[in-house]
């Protein structure tokens, strides 16, 4: 599994901690430095089953700079929120972890990081330690 993270971030640090004392096998992807591309933000939302609008931070202040709580959020002007999200990663929700069974999950909380080890555990046990 991989984990999208900002290492400031102190869900992100509260989800790597659980990770490691559940013992799995993960790879931590600093986002703000390796920036996903638009093709890896649609993969990963497909994957979320959510639309770029869900996972925008929109409090930040490049998102209020944008003006993004005004854009539309329809299927016309999906691909206008993935290119924002592809130039101005901080404005993704963190963390995001992807679960070795092709799901994803935004792991803000002890309960969605549980949620992504017990898929990536029925998947592949062999994702722990």
């Amino acid at each position: 599994m991989e984990i999208w993270i900002n290492p400031a971030c102190s869900k992100c640090r509260s989800a790597i901690s659980l990770l490691d004392e559940e013992g799995a096998a993960y790879t931590v992807r600093r986002y703000l430095e390796d920036v996903p591309s638009e093709a890896e933000i649609r993969e990963v939302l497909e994957r979320l089953g959510l639309e770029p609008w869900d996972i925008t931070r929109t409090q930040e202040a490049v998102a209020k700079e944008l003006g993004m709580k005004e854009w539309a959020r329809d299927a016309g002007s999906r691909e206008r929120w993935i290119a924002a999200l592809a130039e101005h990663p901080r404005l993704i929700q963190r963390p995001i972890i992807t679960a070795d069974d092709g799901t994803a999950v935004v792991a803000r909380t002890d309960e969605a990081v549980r949620d992504a080890l017990g898929r990536s555990q029925d998947e592949d046990p062999s994702t722990f330690v």
